[in-house]
């Protein structure tokens, strides 16, 4: 027969279930069976030793009384196996019994109050703690502090850590970690920095609490603070322990470098390692090293889950890298890898990034119980432009109840502002504020876009005037009324921009810049000039051209070559405005050597180039010259297109080359238009070359027979030499082919 001390000590032994079976057997034919404190023995055993959880509680209610550490035995192994909802149950139970808990109960049931975050449950067990006096307790205090910061009362949690006699590290951790999952990691870090100064050793932190720490810069992208961090736990030896956290904070800073360094250090990588390492490698477009890591995490024996293959394919969508992003879809097919939503629904988005959107057809049918997939298709159909699509499906989404995301929703609106479909974009204007979206602030700059395009600016004013807005918000409305010529308004809200301290971009000076370029305001554009210089922007390359077009439009040919000459670098657009300027203001000589300089830049001149060149030599009547450069544009592979052709004919024509142009108009690869054929004309009647005028005019009416304009010159034409016969048979015949005919004058007098 066995005394109690000895199956105790045989206790000690038992490492198989078999064995616990054995014992379970000598305590009940030794007469031990209704001994408490074996009993409870016996439970730590079973859960320890028998993944069946009903053995503990058979054995607990076979008992013919109980007391409270009966009770703790079957609470921690409840506990262990997440079974909250049960221990509380028999917590219930305990307490009916009119057994008093103690300070290894009270911890249990908070924690499990916690984790179901059930807050009047948890608040009446903190009121029997402070009757029973358990509060005391430094595992009790500390388990309130996670119960209220689970349950997101970090007021109550503040408070009740506060009233904490003796604090320990778990009491810290807890509140620390309340902190960072409450969204407030700034106050989580202050807290771990005042704990780390106590110096107190119930009060260093721990591996957990350094956990939260990184947790906390990570959320806050505060890479100094985690890299100062790093730096501490590996002082004080702990960092072996935490390397995971120290991964994730290193990923989401977004330093591959560092947490690639971190992943190395990481003894036992699990599938949360590797997909913070391939999630940061693939959000910087490291696509090569991804599939690396996604290889020798399979040879690792790990099985990727749908969140990294997630990672993977969003990062060959940002990259652009169809070939790569099509043969991971196979990979994905072949090795029958998580067919689940998210996969799906990534597969979609990037399908839709490469604006392969038959494919992303054939894949939408499978996901579309998925909000997420609606709102990428209708952000694709829009990507694309395809507005009438991307609107459609917008609607079908609204009629089948599914919730619009801010993605979906910019799409739409974005599609109604290029087809001009203001009453619809008003209807989703409706929809928005009804799904609490108004609030979101690129929706609230999409409706500010949409309504700026469509013209109804006295909208986009009241929803830029009621909502947060941010340097976009102002370059949409500035946009908006340069867009309708609005140009003196766009200069006047860019100053009220400034009078606000909302800092402006470079955007927004280029817009602004344009305003004053068409207002050909010098006093204004050379007071954005001085705002730029004051406030220490760069001169890029957008904003310099910009400039240049300014000071040239406002005649400041000086400053505008200044300006050009001080850039760093120049593109065709550059080099365009200063051709232009210097043609426009009647300075073709200056505008050739620009274009020379411009040739031996090595930057390729395009249409607009030629143009500009053949527009000042015409106006400068430099015939040789504009042939020259009319010659030049085969050099570059520019074909010569109706305005070209149009200044050419000028060009010569003002001259008195007339029978030149007449021969480079019939030799025309091209039709001539209204443009070149009247350009002729012009010059046939300014040089009295009546015959030529008529015989050019029936070149335009044969060509052009509907258009008046030159059926009156023909018939001026024959009126200026006298043959009235012919003038008015000319007159008759426009009559019958144009239907409208020759408009009358009118006066209001």
């Amino acid at each position: 027969m066995y005394h109690a001390a000895e199956l105790i000590r045989l206790s000690k032994h038992i490492a198989t279930p078999e064995s616990l079976l054995r014992f379970h057997a000598v305590t009940v034919t030794s007469g031990h069976s209704t001994n408490l404190f074996i009993a409870s023995k016996l439970i730590s055993l079973y859960d320890s030793h028998n993944d069946d959880p009903t053995s503990c509680s058979t054995l607990f209610h076979s008992l013919p009384s109980k007391d409270t550490f009966l009770y703790n035995s079957l609470l921690k192994s409840l506990f262990s196996r997440s079974l909250f909802p049960q221990l509380l149950s028999l917590f219930s139970h305990m307490r009916a019994s009119n057994l008093s808990p103690d300070h290894f109960t009270l911890p249990l049931v908070v924690s499990a109050s916690a984790h179901l975050t059930l807050l009047p449950h948890g608040a009446s067990v903190h009121a029997l703690a402070s009757k029973t006096g358990l509060f005391s307790s430094s595992s009790a205090s500390a388990s309130f502090v996670s119960l209220y910061s689970r349950c997101g009362q970090m007021d109550l949690a503040r408070k009740v850590f506060d009233e904490i006699p003796v604090r320990d590290v778990v009491a810290w951790t807890a509140l620390i970690i309340g902190h960072v999952q409450n969204g407030e990691p700034e106050k989580g870090l202050r807290c771990l920095r005042y704990m780390h100064g106590v110096g107190e050793d119930a009060e260093k932190p721990n591996a957990r609490t350094w956990e939260g720490g990184f947790l906390a810069c990570g959320n806050l992208c505060a890479l100094k603070e985690g890299t100062c961090l790093h730096g501490v736990v590996i002082k004080n030896g702990v960092a072996s322990f935490i390397q995971s956290s120290v991964l994730a904070m290193y990923s989401k800073c977004g330093n591959p470098r560092e947490a690639y360094r971190a992943f190395c250090d990481v003894i036992h990588k699990d599938l949360l390692c590797w997909t913070s390492i391939i999630g940061v490698c693939a959000r910087f477009g490291m696509m090569g090293e991804c599939v690396r890591l996604f290889r020798e995490m399979q040879e690792h024996g790990i099985r990727p889950d749908g969140i990294v293959i997630g990672c993977m394919l969003s990062g060959f969508g940002n990259s652009m890298d169809v070939s790569e992003g099509k043969a991971f879809h196979g990979v994905i097919i072949r090795r029958h890898y998580v067919d689940d939503e998210k996969v799906n629904d990534s597969l979609l988005f990037m399908y839709l990034k490469f604006g392969m959107l038959s494919v992303a057809e054939r894949l939408f049918p499978r996901c579309r119980g998925s909000g997420d997939c609606w709102n990428f298709m209708v952000f694709g159909y829009g990507r694309i432009g395809e507005d009438v699509k991307c609107v459609e499906l917008f609607r079908e989404m609204q009629i089948l109840g599914i919730r619009s995301e801010s993605i979906g929703v910019v799409s739409a609106i974005a599609s109604c502002a290029q087809l001009g479909a203001v009453n619809l974009g008003r209807s989703i204007h409706c929809n928005v504020i009804k799904g609490f979206l108004d609030g979101n602030i690129s929706v609230t700059n999409s409706l500010i876009e949409m309504y700026g395009k469509c013209g109804k600016l006295t909208f986009a004013w009241r929803i830029f005037d009621r909502s947060e807005r941010d340097v976009v918000s102002w370059n949409i409305l500035i946009s908006s009324h340069v867009h309708f010529k609005q140009h003196e308004e766009a200069v006047n809200l860019f100053n009220k921009m400034v009078r606000e301290d909302q800092k402006p971009n470079t955007a927004t000076l280029v817009v602004v810049l344009s305003a004053c370029s068409h207002l050909a305001s010098l006093e204004k554009g050379e007071r954005v000039h001085r705002y730029i210089n004051e406030s220490g922007f760069q001169l890029n390359l957008p904003l310099g051209t910009t400039l240049v077009d300014v000071y040239a439009k406002c005649g400041q040919l000086q400053k505008s070559r200044m300006v050009f000459d001080s850039m760093m670098e120049k593109d065709v657009i550059c080099w365009n405005a200063m051709i232009s300027g210097y043609g426009m203001n009647g300075y073709a000589e200056s505008a050739l050597e620009i274009f020379q300089h411009m040739e031996e830049s090595n930057v390729m001149p395009n249409e607009i180039t030629f143009l500009s060149l053949l527009s000042a030599c015409a106006h400068a009547g430099l015939v040789e010259e504009g042939k020259y450069v009319f010659a030049r544009m085969l050099s570059y592979s520019v074909n010569p297109n109706l305005k070209h052709y149009t200044c050419m004919v000028d060009l010569l024509g003002r001259s008195g080359n007339l029978q030149e142009a007449e021969d480079m108009v019939l030799s025309m690869p091209i039709s001539p238009d209204g443009g070149v054929w009247g350009a002729l004309l012009s010059h046939c009647k300014t040089y009295n070359q009546v015959e030529m005028g008529i015989r050019i005019a029936m070149y335009a009416i044969d060509s052009e027979p509907e258009n008046d304009g030159y059926y009156i010159m023909m018939a001026n034409m024959y009126s200026s030499i006298g043959r009235w016969e012919e003038a008015e048979n000319v007159r008759r015949t426009m009559k019958e082919r144009c239907s409208m005919g020759k408009k009358a004058g009118w006066s209001l007098l």
